[in-house]
């Protein structure tokens, strides 16, 4: 199983596809550390906000997940660069992602914050020299950044490290109805280009990688998803007040959408429960059709033969193309 753990809500960026900041925790209602001793073992777990490093008790939550998860992630902005690399010291092999949203101009813009993809680089090229391996940056893709993605690609491919993508979307998370991609052939036809840059390379992870971008196409074109979603089955979110909740991709964060809170009851009180059984036919009905890393990665393990030979497929198209 694996699981997404929302520190909090509150964040020194001010992104235009994400209104988070403007709907802010207060830090005395978000949840102790402690109760994350009541977590199932996990086979990965990413820690995200909001902006996680704005907690002071970050290092708590990294010490009491270790042992829960196999592997941890962070997500952040990478702007509190003395703080994540203290953590990463204190830490060891943990796993770090910063959000860059494209080249200087536009990471700024869309980000809202001056010298952000300077703070971004900056986390990333300390992390580098501390020979931390599990590192890597990612974009949130929207008309605006589109062109970008593939410098940036480029960029964390001449640094040897990890590189994600997303595609704009809404939902109770981001605070946002009203992101959408307008030049959508435009947007393609920058995924289609990375797609054979990343098939073109001799890992595997980035032929499924491709197969990944290959699914926000598909979501960008308003189809069904690729693969059944596995939120409230394989994955769950935790969110700053405790609830269990199937994912981040609903409309709203109403009682009716969490399965229960882990101040309150044990984690197997809580998914056994009629509530989660409610909850979890409610996730397994969603019409929404996103395709974000948090579900879509599960659910590409599960169903693994699908991705499998489409990864074939095209690997082998982009050697034939290449001669």
């Amino acid at each position: 199983m694996e699981a997404a753990i929302i520190t909090t809500y509150r964040c020194n960026c001010r992104c235009l596809m994400c209104n988070i900041w403007r709907h802010p925790t207060r830090v005395d209602e978000e949840f102790k550390p402690e109760i994350l001793k009541k977590l199932p073992e996990l086979e990965f777990a990413n820690i995200t906000g909001g902006e996680p490093f704005l907690r002071d008790d970050i290092a708590e939550i990294v010490a009491i997940l270790r042992t829960r998860a196999r592997r941890i992630v962070i997500s952040t902005n990478g702007y509190f660069t003395e703080k994540i690399i203290k953590l990463v010291k204190e830490s060891g092999d943990i796993g770090i992602r910063v959000s860059i949203e494209g080249l200087p101009a536009a990471n700024d813009e869309l980000r809202g914050i001056k010298d952000g993809f300077d703070h971004g680089l900056r986390t990333l090229l300390e992390l580098r020299r501390l020979g931390l391996k599990d590192i890597g940056f990612g974009i949130t893709v929207s008309d605006r950044n589109a062109r970008d993605m593939l410098e940036l690609y480029q960029l964390a491919k001449a640094m040897k490290v990890e590189f994600a993508t997303a595609a704009v979307h809404n939902s109770y998370y981001f605070h946002k109805l009203d992101n959408e991609i307008r030049e959508k052939e435009a947007v393609i036809e920058c995924f289609e280009e990375l797609i054979e840059e990343l098939l073109r390379t001799k890992k595997p992870k980035n032929w499924f990688r491709a197969y990944f971008n290959h699914g926000l196409i598909n979501y960008i074109r308003g189809n069904p998803r690729l693969l059944p979603c596995g939120a409230a089955e394989d994955m769950f979110f935790l969110d700053p007040f405790g609830e269990i909740r199937p994912c981040n991709g609903m409309d709203e964060a109403s009682p009716e959408n969490s399965m229960g809170n882990l101040n309150e009851q044990s984690f197997e009180e809580i998914w056994n429960s009629e509530r989660a059984s409610r909850v979890k036919a409610k996730a397994r009905g969603c019409q929404k059709n996103c395709w974000m890393i948090g579900t879509a990665s599960p659910a590409i393990k599960k169903h693994l033969a699908g991705p499998l030979r489409w990864v074939i497929k095209h690997k082998f198209k982009s050697l034939f193309d290449g001669e």
